[in-house]
């Protein structure tokens, strides 16, 4: 079956980095388009980015966009969110999560754009 690792969460001070990794497995990797999503307590999740099967196109949302990237190796079925220049509104607990069915992104993600293999999520928390 497939499962989705994420690794790489920690506490970090502001203005630090972290590097994020996702683990897919028991699926053909490079069919999938991936994204990295985000969840706060009490707050909806909300999409961080997205990355086409090949790496030709990614999508960020506003509040990450220059601070964050999305990368993935298919040889290694590895997606990767580097962050850099962290907030404290950046704590959240993150999740990776393939798309079923579709190399690409469709913009920004959503939970609603068919994004059908979830991790279980890894904490980030930005200290000010």
């Amino acid at each position: 079956q497939v499962q989705v690792v994420e690794s790489g969460g920690g506490l970090v001070q502001a203005g630090g980095s972290l590097r994020l990794s996702c683990t897919a497995s028991g699926l053909t990797f490079d069919n999938y388009a991936m994204a990295w999503f985000r969840q706060a307590p009490g707050k909806e999740r909300e999409g961080v980015a997205c990355i086409s099967w090949s790496g030709g196109r990614t999508y960020y949302a506003d509040s990450v966009k220059g601070r964050f990237t999305i990368s993935r190796d298919n040889a290694k079925n590895t997606l990767y969110l580097q962050m850099n220049s962290l907030k404290p509104e950046d704590t959240a607990m993150y999740y990776c999560a393939a798309r079923a069915a579709s190399g690409y992104c469709s913009g920004v993600p959503t939970v609603t754009q068919g994004f059908a293999y979830w991790g279980q999520g890894t904490q980030v928390t930005v200290s000010s």
